[in-house]
């Protein structure tokens, strides 16, 4: 028995659902998941309503426009735009803009939108993707260190840092000609 061996082995063996659900939950709160679902699932009434046959009984109901080749566009790039924001969440402002936009785009193209379901589903995710901020991490994960309470040297514990030192303004360095030193009280000046 080695000193890796567990001591009761599968005593502390998750079961591999809970480790997935786990994992899912973590990569889902990365990025802006609900608005790429709604997107996605707002794109897929746009696109099949046009080609739909609905049987009413004996009544065959053939939605099928001109602008069928249109709702399949619509509805295709909001399924895609849906997806880039599961996996590039860089894209959230755009991939919202560009689903509201063809949203509304869908409602004289595509049957109202796929009967106003898929213009509401994909409206409410491009306004969701497009207020997404990433989180913020918590208290007890920012690192210990800060530039307040920085160690000398020589042992001794250093005086704070002023509010203008801490960002750097003041420094020799700083061309950005907004320290108190210069008197521009953060005004540029055009000359």
């Amino acid at each position: 028995m080695s000193a890796e061996t567990p001591a009761a082995p599968g005593q502390h063996d998750e079961h591999y659902l809970q480790v997935f659900r786990r994992n899912f939950r973590n990569w889902r709160g990365d990025r802006p998941f609900w608005a790429g679902l709604y997107i996605v699932f707002g794109g897929f009434p746009i696109a099949y309503f046009p080609y739909a046959h609905l049987h009413l009984g004996h009544l065959t109901l053939a939605m099928s426009t001109t602008a069928g080749a249109g709702s399949l566009i619509i509805g295709v790039l909001l399924v895609v735009l849906g997806i880039s924001l599961w996996f590039q969440k860089h894209v959230r402002t755009f991939a919202g803009v560009a689903a509201i936009l063809l949203a509304l785009v869908s409602i004289p193209v595509a049957n109202l939108g796929g009967f106003l379901i898929g213009f509401l589903f994909a409206l409410l995710g491009g306004a969701m993707a497009v207020s997404w901020v990433p989180g913020e991490p918590e208290e007890g994960y920012v690192a210990s260190g800060s530039l307040a309470k920085q160690d000398t040297p020589d042992g001794s514990a250093a005086e704070p840092i002023g509010h203008e030192a801490e960002h750097g303004a003041g420094d020799p360095n700083d061309l950005s000609g907004t320290s108190p030193t210069n008197g521009a009280n953060g005004r540029h000046s055009a000359g």
